[in-house]
Protein backbone atom coordinates (compact mmCIF):
# COMPACT_ATOMS: atom_id res chain seq x y z
CA UNK A 1 0.00 0.00 0.00
CA UNK A 2 1.25 3.25 -0.96
CA UNK A 3 0.69 6.70 -0.31
CA UNK A 4 2.16 10.19 -0.83
CA UNK A 5 3.10 13.10 2.01
CA UNK A 6 -0.36 14.10 2.02
CA UNK A 7 -1.73 10.41 3.11
CA UNK A 8 -5.15 11.43 1.40
CA UNK A 9 -5.25 7.82 -0.03
CA UNK A 10 -3.45 4.46 0.01
CA UNK A 11 -3.45 2.05 -2.83
CA UNK A 12 -2.08 -0.98 -3.84
CA UNK A 13 0.48 -0.71 -6.95
CA UNK A 14 3.02 -3.32 -8.85
CA UNK A 15 6.77 -2.01 -7.06
CA UNK A 16 9.24 -2.49 -9.12
CA UNK A 17 12.78 -1.43 -8.12
CA UNK A 18 15.31 -0.27 -10.38
CA UNK A 19 18.89 -0.11 -8.76
CA UNK A 20 21.38 -0.32 -11.89
CA UNK A 21 20.86 2.66 -14.70
CA UNK A 22 22.41 0.24 -17.51
CA UNK A 23 19.51 -1.92 -17.10
CA UNK A 24 16.70 0.74 -16.21
CA UNK A 25 16.03 1.11 -20.30
CA UNK A 26 15.30 -2.86 -20.89
CA UNK A 27 13.35 -3.13 -17.53
CA UNK A 28 11.03 -0.18 -18.57
CA UNK A 29 10.55 -1.26 -22.11
CA UNK A 30 7.26 -2.20 -22.43
CA UNK A 31 6.59 -2.36 -18.65
CA UNK A 32 3.36 0.56 -18.42
CA UNK A 33 1.65 2.31 -17.65
CA UNK A 34 3.91 3.37 -14.78
CA UNK A 35 5.41 6.12 -13.36
CA UNK A 36 8.70 7.50 -11.08
CA UNK A 37 8.60 7.52 -7.17
CA UNK A 38 11.25 8.47 -5.51
CA UNK A 39 10.38 9.37 -1.35
CA UNK A 40 7.20 10.20 -1.93
CA UNK A 41 7.44 13.68 -0.69
CA UNK A 42 4.54 15.17 -3.47
CA UNK A 43 1.69 15.97 -1.45
CA UNK A 44 -0.73 14.79 -3.96
CA UNK A 45 -1.47 12.40 -6.61
CA UNK A 46 1.94 13.05 -8.86
CA UNK A 47 3.64 9.99 -7.87
CA UNK A 48 1.15 7.69 -7.63
CA UNK A 49 -0.55 5.23 -10.03
CA UNK A 50 -3.07 3.03 -7.92
CA UNK A 51 -3.22 -0.15 -10.04
CA UNK A 52 -0.66 -0.32 -11.54
CA UNK A 53 2.93 0.33 -12.12
CA UNK A 54 5.42 2.38 -9.68
CA UNK A 55 9.23 2.65 -10.62
CA UNK A 56 10.79 2.62 -6.97
CA UNK A 57 14.36 4.88 -8.09
CA UNK A 58 15.66 4.70 -4.47
CA UNK A 59 18.20 2.25 -5.45
CA UNK A 60 19.68 4.71 -8.07
CA UNK A 61 21.52 6.70 -5.76
CA UNK A 62 24.90 7.25 -6.86
CA UNK A 63 27.39 9.60 -7.72
CA UNK A 64 28.82 9.02 -10.70
CA UNK A 65 31.49 12.21 -11.21
CA UNK A 66 32.65 15.53 -9.65
CA UNK A 67 34.67 17.87 -11.01
CA UNK A 68 35.68 20.61 -8.70
CA UNK A 69 37.07 23.43 -10.94
CA UNK A 70 33.69 23.77 -11.99
CA UNK A 71 31.45 22.17 -9.41
CA UNK A 72 29.33 20.21 -11.98
CA UNK A 73 28.39 16.93 -10.14
CA UNK A 74 27.05 14.24 -12.13
CA UNK A 75 25.20 11.72 -10.17
CA UNK A 76 21.90 9.28 -10.17
CA UNK A 77 18.41 10.42 -10.47
CA UNK A 78 17.76 8.73 -6.34
CA UNK A 79 20.54 10.33 -5.05
CA UNK A 80 18.57 12.42 -2.16
CA UNK A 81 19.61 16.23 -2.38
CA UNK A 82 20.50 16.10 1.75
CA UNK A 83 23.27 13.53 0.80
CA UNK A 84 24.41 15.88 -2.25
CA UNK A 85 24.67 18.58 0.76
CA UNK A 86 26.21 16.60 3.18
CA UNK A 87 28.97 15.60 1.00
CA UNK A 88 29.73 18.87 -0.96
CA UNK A 89 29.50 21.71 1.75
CA UNK A 90 32.32 20.35 4.29
CA UNK A 91 33.72 20.81 0.62
CA UNK A 92 33.00 24.37 -0.66
CA UNK A 93 29.96 23.12 -2.93
CA UNK A 94 25.83 23.91 -1.91
CA UNK A 95 22.92 22.71 -4.30
CA UNK A 96 22.70 26.88 -5.69
CA UNK A 97 18.69 25.89 -4.75
CA UNK A 98 17.00 24.02 -1.62
CA UNK A 99 13.26 23.45 -1.26
CA UNK A 100 11.55 22.74 2.33
CA UNK A 101 12.97 19.91 2.38
CA UNK A 102 15.80 17.80 1.75
CA UNK A 103 14.56 14.50 1.57
CA UNK A 104 13.57 14.09 -2.24
CA UNK A 105 15.19 12.83 -4.90
CA UNK A 106 17.34 14.65 -8.02
CA UNK A 107 15.00 13.32 -9.96
CA UNK A 108 12.11 14.31 -8.06
CA UNK A 109 13.68 17.99 -7.92
CA UNK A 110 13.68 17.89 -12.07
CA UNK A 111 10.80 16.43 -12.54
CA UNK A 112 8.65 19.18 -10.29
CA UNK A 113 11.60 21.77 -11.22
CA UNK A 114 11.35 22.66 -7.62
CA UNK A 115 12.19 26.24 -5.97
CA UNK A 116 13.41 27.90 -3.00
CA UNK A 117 13.75 30.84 -0.96
CA UNK A 118 16.25 32.51 -3.10
CA UNK A 119 13.87 32.39 -6.70
CA UNK A 120 14.75 36.20 -6.96
CA UNK A 121 18.59 35.03 -7.54
CA UNK A 122 19.07 31.67 -8.47
CA UNK A 123 15.80 30.22 -10.06
CA UNK A 124 14.69 27.16 -9.67
CA UNK A 125 16.22 23.61 -10.01
CA UNK A 126 15.87 23.02 -13.65
CA UNK A 127 18.44 26.11 -14.73
CA UNK A 128 21.37 24.42 -12.92
CA UNK A 129 21.07 21.12 -14.31
CA UNK A 130 23.05 20.83 -17.51
CA UNK A 131 22.21 17.34 -18.75
CA UNK A 132 19.67 15.00 -17.61
CA UNK A 133 19.50 10.58 -19.46
CA UNK A 134 15.96 9.86 -19.80
CA UNK A 135 14.99 6.34 -20.17
CA UNK A 136 11.50 6.17 -22.38
CA UNK A 137 9.47 3.05 -21.96
CA UNK A 138 9.94 2.45 -25.94
CA UNK A 139 13.65 1.28 -24.76
CA UNK A 140 15.07 4.40 -26.01
CA UNK A 141 18.21 6.21 -24.26
CA UNK A 142 18.33 10.10 -24.47
CA UNK A 143 20.33 12.50 -23.41
CA UNK A 144 19.22 16.37 -23.44
CA UNK A 145 19.53 19.26 -22.09
CA UNK A 146 19.55 23.11 -22.68
CA UNK A 147 20.96 22.66 -26.10
CA UNK A 148 20.70 19.15 -27.27
CA UNK A 149 17.01 18.26 -27.56
CA UNK A 150 16.05 21.35 -25.76
CA UNK A 151 12.43 20.63 -26.35
CA UNK A 152 12.77 17.69 -24.51
CA UNK A 153 14.65 18.92 -22.02
CA UNK A 154 12.45 21.90 -21.44
CA UNK A 155 9.16 18.98 -21.21
CA UNK A 156 10.92 16.84 -18.43
CA UNK A 157 12.11 19.57 -16.38
CA UNK A 158 8.62 20.29 -14.04
CA UNK A 159 7.30 17.81 -16.64
CA UNK A 160 6.04 15.60 -13.63
CA UNK A 161 7.32 12.72 -15.03
CA UNK A 162 5.61 11.88 -17.65
CA UNK A 163 8.14 12.71 -20.27
CA UNK A 164 10.14 8.98 -19.23
CA UNK A 165 12.34 8.34 -16.09
CA UNK A 166 15.73 10.65 -15.31
CA UNK A 167 18.14 8.19 -15.10
CA UNK A 168 20.85 10.75 -13.89
CA UNK A 169 21.86 14.07 -14.51
CA UNK A 170 24.33 16.71 -14.62
CA UNK A 171 24.16 19.89 -11.65
CA UNK A 172 26.35 22.62 -11.08
CA UNK A 173 26.98 23.12 -7.30
CA UNK A 174 27.34 26.77 -6.10
CA UNK A 175 30.61 27.44 -4.22
CA UNK A 176 30.15 28.45 -0.48
CA UNK A 177 32.43 29.56 2.41
CA UNK A 178 31.09 27.19 4.60
CA UNK A 179 27.38 25.71 5.95
CA UNK A 180 26.36 28.88 7.51
CA UNK A 181 23.51 32.04 6.68
CA UNK A 182 23.40 35.24 7.92
CA UNK A 183 19.52 35.24 8.68
CA UNK A 184 17.58 37.77 10.30
CA UNK A 185 13.88 37.85 11.50
CA UNK A 186 11.20 40.79 11.14
CA UNK A 187 7.69 40.98 12.56
CA UNK A 188 5.59 42.36 10.08
CA UNK A 189 1.38 43.76 10.88
CA UNK A 190 0.08 43.43 7.38
CA UNK A 191 0.53 42.59 3.79
CA UNK A 192 1.46 46.10 2.72
CA UNK A 193 4.31 45.82 5.14
CA UNK A 194 5.24 42.31 3.64
CA UNK A 195 5.62 43.52 0.09
CA UNK A 196 7.32 46.33 1.70
CA UNK A 197 9.77 44.04 2.95
CA UNK A 198 10.32 42.21 0.08
CA UNK A 199 10.91 44.68 -2.22
CA UNK A 200 13.41 45.67 0.21
CA UNK A 201 15.17 42.54 0.86
CA UNK A 202 15.36 41.53 -2.61
CA UNK A 203 16.95 44.72 -4.08
CA UNK A 204 14.11 44.96 -6.77
CA UNK A 205 14.27 48.28 -7.80
CA UNK A 206 11.99 50.20 -10.61
CA UNK A 207 12.74 47.91 -13.37
CA UNK A 208 11.21 45.01 -11.31
CA UNK A 209 15.03 43.17 -11.17
CA UNK A 210 16.78 42.08 -7.81
CA UNK A 211 19.86 43.96 -8.25
CA UNK A 212 21.20 43.98 -4.61
CA UNK A 213 20.04 42.77 -1.15
CA UNK A 214 19.19 39.24 0.78
CA UNK A 215 19.42 36.10 -1.69
CA UNK A 216 17.18 34.39 0.81
CA UNK A 217 13.55 35.57 1.31
CA UNK A 218 10.44 34.00 2.65
CA UNK A 219 8.06 34.65 5.41
CA UNK A 220 5.27 32.76 7.89
CA UNK A 221 1.86 34.46 7.81
CA UNK A 222 -0.83 33.61 9.96
CA UNK A 223 -3.68 32.85 8.03
CA UNK A 224 -6.15 32.58 11.24
CA UNK A 225 -5.88 36.36 12.55
CA UNK A 226 -8.99 37.51 10.20
CA UNK A 227 -7.16 37.79 7.12
CA UNK A 228 -5.05 40.70 8.33
CA UNK A 229 -2.01 39.45 7.17
CA UNK A 230 0.53 39.66 10.08
CA UNK A 231 3.71 37.45 9.54
CA UNK A 232 7.73 36.79 10.42
CA UNK A 233 9.98 37.90 7.40
CA UNK A 234 13.03 35.82 7.49
CA UNK A 235 15.81 36.58 4.82
CA UNK A 236 19.36 35.95 4.78
CA UNK A 237 22.69 35.72 2.81
CA UNK A 238 25.40 32.66 2.81
CA UNK A 239 27.83 33.58 5.96
CA UNK A 240 31.69 33.58 5.42
CA UNK A 241 31.71 32.28 8.66
CA UNK A 242 33.35 28.36 8.77
CA UNK A 243 32.27 27.84 12.50
CA UNK A 244 28.87 28.50 14.14
CA UNK A 245 26.12 26.36 15.54
CA UNK A 246 25.60 22.97 14.79
CA UNK A 247 22.04 21.61 14.01
CA UNK A 248 20.93 19.80 17.40
CA UNK A 249 21.34 16.37 17.48
CA UNK A 250 18.72 13.31 17.38
CA UNK A 251 15.43 13.87 15.37
CA UNK A 252 12.07 14.16 16.81
CA UNK A 253 8.98 12.10 15.22
CA UNK A 254 5.23 11.84 15.55
CA UNK A 255 5.26 7.85 16.65
CA UNK A 256 1.50 7.61 15.34
CA UNK A 257 -1.42 8.86 13.37
CA UNK A 258 -4.21 10.26 16.00
CA UNK A 259 -7.82 9.33 15.66
CA UNK A 260 -8.30 13.25 14.75
CA UNK A 261 -6.75 15.70 12.85
CA UNK A 262 -4.73 17.89 15.56
CA UNK A 263 -5.09 20.63 13.48
CA UNK A 264 -7.85 22.55 14.34
CA UNK A 265 -9.42 25.97 14.96
CA UNK A 266 -8.52 26.07 18.90
CA UNK A 267 -5.11 24.71 18.31
CA UNK A 268 -4.44 26.63 14.98
CA UNK A 269 -5.50 30.44 16.89
CA UNK A 270 -3.32 29.11 19.80
CA UNK A 271 0.10 28.17 17.79
CA UNK A 272 -0.53 30.99 15.61
CA UNK A 273 -0.71 33.36 18.34
CA UNK A 274 2.15 32.01 20.03
CA UNK A 275 4.62 31.16 17.04
CA UNK A 276 4.06 35.04 16.11
CA UNK A 277 5.05 36.14 19.55
CA UNK A 278 7.96 34.28 20.28
CA UNK A 279 9.16 34.87 16.93
CA UNK A 280 8.58 38.55 16.99
CA UNK A 281 10.49 38.56 20.37
CA UNK A 282 13.39 37.00 19.09
CA UNK A 283 13.64 39.35 15.41
CA UNK A 284 16.89 40.14 14.75
CA UNK A 285 20.24 38.91 13.24
CA UNK A 286 21.38 35.53 13.64
CA UNK A 287 23.68 32.91 12.09
CA UNK A 288 22.52 29.65 11.76
CA UNK A 289 23.11 26.71 9.98
CA UNK A 290 21.79 25.77 6.38
CA UNK A 291 19.85 22.75 7.56
CA UNK A 292 17.18 24.39 10.26
CA UNK A 293 17.23 27.46 7.63
CA UNK A 294 16.02 25.71 4.85
CA UNK A 295 14.46 22.68 5.79
CA UNK A 296 12.63 23.64 9.39
CA UNK A 297 11.16 20.34 9.22
CA UNK A 298 13.24 17.52 8.33
CA UNK A 299 14.03 17.12 11.60
CA UNK A 300 10.52 16.26 12.56
CA UNK A 301 9.79 12.23 11.75
CA UNK A 302 6.51 12.01 9.99
CA UNK A 303 4.79 15.30 10.64
CA UNK A 304 2.39 14.54 8.40
CA UNK A 305 0.61 12.49 10.74
CA UNK A 306 -0.50 15.28 12.78
CA UNK A 307 -3.30 15.97 10.37
CA UNK A 308 -4.70 12.24 11.13
CA UNK A 309 -6.38 9.44 9.35
CA UNK A 310 -7.98 11.55 6.77
CA UNK A 311 -4.35 13.01 5.78
CA UNK A 312 -4.32 16.54 4.50
CA UNK A 313 -4.14 19.12 1.31
CA UNK A 314 -1.57 21.52 0.56
CA UNK A 315 -2.80 24.34 -1.48
CA UNK A 316 -0.16 26.72 -3.29
CA UNK A 317 -0.65 29.61 -5.80
CA UNK A 318 1.15 31.59 -7.62
CA UNK A 319 -0.54 35.01 -8.65
CA UNK A 320 1.08 37.46 -10.98
CA UNK A 321 2.31 40.62 -8.98
CA UNK A 322 0.01 42.88 -10.47
CA UNK A 323 -2.97 41.04 -9.20
CA UNK A 324 -0.83 39.66 -5.91
CA UNK A 325 -2.32 41.82 -3.14
CA UNK A 326 -5.52 41.93 -3.85
CA UNK A 327 -6.03 38.17 -4.67
CA UNK A 328 -3.58 36.96 -1.37
CA UNK A 329 -5.76 39.51 1.06
CA UNK A 330 -8.80 37.58 -0.82
CA UNK A 331 -7.61 34.14 0.16
CA UNK A 332 -6.39 35.05 3.38
CA UNK A 333 -10.30 36.38 4.27
CA UNK A 334 -11.56 33.33 2.75
CA UNK A 335 -9.34 31.03 4.56
CA UNK A 336 -10.33 32.91 7.95
CA UNK A 337 -14.37 32.87 7.37
CA UNK A 338 -13.66 29.03 6.32
CA UNK A 339 -12.44 27.96 10.11
CA UNK A 340 -9.91 26.15 8.37
CA UNK A 341 -6.22 27.24 7.99
CA UNK A 342 -2.96 25.93 8.44
CA UNK A 343 0.46 26.09 11.00
CA UNK A 344 2.45 26.23 7.99
CA UNK A 345 1.12 29.21 5.95
CA UNK A 346 4.13 30.54 3.48
CA UNK A 347 3.86 33.87 1.42
CA UNK A 348 6.95 34.77 -0.60
CA UNK A 349 7.65 36.57 -3.87
CA UNK A 350 9.08 35.06 -7.11
CA UNK A 351 11.51 36.61 -9.19
CA UNK A 352 11.33 38.35 -12.51
CA UNK A 353 11.88 34.81 -14.24
CA UNK A 354 9.91 32.66 -16.13
CA UNK A 355 10.13 28.75 -14.99
CA UNK A 356 12.32 26.70 -17.48
CA UNK A 357 10.00 23.84 -18.41
CA UNK A 358 6.94 24.27 -20.11
CA UNK A 359 4.92 22.89 -16.65
CA UNK A 360 7.21 24.66 -14.33
CA UNK A 361 5.36 26.56 -11.13
CA UNK A 362 7.13 29.45 -10.73
CA UNK A 363 6.93 32.34 -12.49
CA UNK A 364 7.10 36.51 -11.45
CA UNK A 365 4.72 37.11 -8.69
CA UNK A 366 3.83 35.70 -5.23
CA UNK A 367 2.96 32.72 -4.02
CA UNK A 368 1.29 31.43 -1.07
CA UNK A 369 1.02 28.14 0.25
CA UNK A 370 -0.91 26.21 2.88
CA UNK A 371 -1.81 23.09 4.67
CA UNK A 372 -5.27 22.09 5.10
CA UNK A 373 -6.65 18.97 7.31
CA UNK A 374 -9.12 16.71 4.94
CA UNK A 375 -12.47 17.72 6.05
CA UNK A 376 -14.93 16.53 2.78
CA UNK A 377 -17.04 18.76 1.50
CA UNK A 378 -16.11 21.17 3.55
CA UNK A 379 -12.73 21.73 2.52
CA UNK A 380 -13.55 20.99 -1.06
CA UNK A 381 -16.01 23.79 -0.82
CA UNK A 382 -13.08 26.39 0.67
CA UNK A 383 -10.86 24.78 -2.38
CA UNK A 384 -13.77 26.15 -4.71
CA UNK A 385 -13.70 29.97 -3.58
CA UNK A 386 -9.92 29.67 -3.50
CA UNK A 387 -9.73 28.60 -7.17
CA UNK A 388 -12.28 31.24 -8.06
CA UNK A 389 -9.61 33.83 -7.13
CA UNK A 390 -6.54 32.68 -8.96
CA UNK A 391 -8.40 32.02 -11.83
CA UNK A 392 -9.25 35.57 -12.20
CA UNK A 393 -5.90 36.90 -11.10
CA UNK A 394 -4.55 34.52 -13.94
CA UNK A 395 -3.12 32.40 -11.64
CA UNK A 396 -1.53 28.88 -10.94
CA UNK A 397 -1.22 26.12 -8.45
CA UNK A 398 1.92 23.73 -8.01
CA UNK A 399 1.39 20.42 -9.51
CA UNK A 400 4.07 18.96 -7.00
CA UNK A 401 1.38 19.82 -4.26
CA UNK A 402 -2.03 19.28 -5.93
CA UNK A 403 -4.01 16.53 -5.63
CA UNK A 404 -7.98 17.71 -6.90
CA UNK A 405 -7.28 20.96 -9.09
CA UNK A 406 -9.78 21.39 -12.07
CA UNK A 407 -8.57 20.73 -15.99
CA UNK A 408 -9.63 24.40 -16.60
CA UNK A 409 -7.46 25.90 -13.92
CA UNK A 410 -5.17 23.49 -15.26
CA UNK A 411 -5.11 24.99 -18.90
CA UNK A 412 -5.47 28.86 -18.03
CA UNK A 413 -2.40 28.32 -15.55
CA UNK A 414 -0.07 26.50 -18.10
CA UNK A 415 -0.21 28.09 -21.36
CA UNK A 416 2.57 26.06 -22.43
CA UNK A 417 0.66 22.86 -21.62
CA UNK A 418 -0.65 21.60 -25.46
CA UNK A 419 3.32 21.82 -26.23
CA UNK A 420 4.37 19.37 -23.45
CA UNK A 421 2.20 17.61 -24.34
CA UNK A 422 4.01 16.10 -27.65
CA UNK A 423 6.71 15.23 -25.54
CA UNK A 424 4.95 12.77 -23.21
CA UNK A 425 5.83 9.13 -23.01
CA UNK A 426 2.41 7.17 -23.90
CA UNK A 427 3.90 4.23 -21.41
CA UNK A 428 3.64 6.45 -18.55
CA UNK A 429 0.39 7.22 -16.61
CA UNK A 430 -0.65 8.42 -13.23
CA UNK A 431 -3.34 9.11 -11.08
CA UNK A 432 -2.95 12.96 -11.80
CA UNK A 433 -2.09 12.82 -15.61
CA UNK A 434 -5.85 10.74 -15.82
CA UNK A 435 -7.79 13.19 -13.30
CA UNK A 436 -5.95 16.08 -15.40
CA UNK A 437 -5.36 14.60 -18.91
CA UNK A 438 -7.49 11.45 -19.31
CA UNK A 439 -4.42 9.38 -20.13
Amino acid sequence: MISSWGRLSRAEHAVRYLADRAAAPGQLRGAGPGVCFGMGRSYGDVCLNPGGALWDMSGLNRFIAFDPETGVLTCEAGVLLRDIQRLFVPRGFMVPVNPGTQLITVGGAIANDVHGKNHHRQGSFGDHVLRLRLARTDGALIDCGPEREPGLFCATVGGIGLTGAILEADIRLRRVAGPFIDAELIAFANLDEFFQLSDASEGTGATGKASAGFEHTVSWIDCVCGGGGRGIFMRGNPASATCGPLPKGGRLAVPFVPPVSLVNSLSLRLFNTLYYGLKKRAAGPSLVHYEPFFCPLDNVGHWNRIYGPRGFYQYQSVIPRENGREATQAMLGEIARSGNGSFLAVLKTFGQRQGLGMLSFPRPGVTLALDFPNKGAATARLFERLDAIVREAKGRLYLAKDARMPRTLLESGYPRLAEFLNYRDPGISSAMSRRLLGV
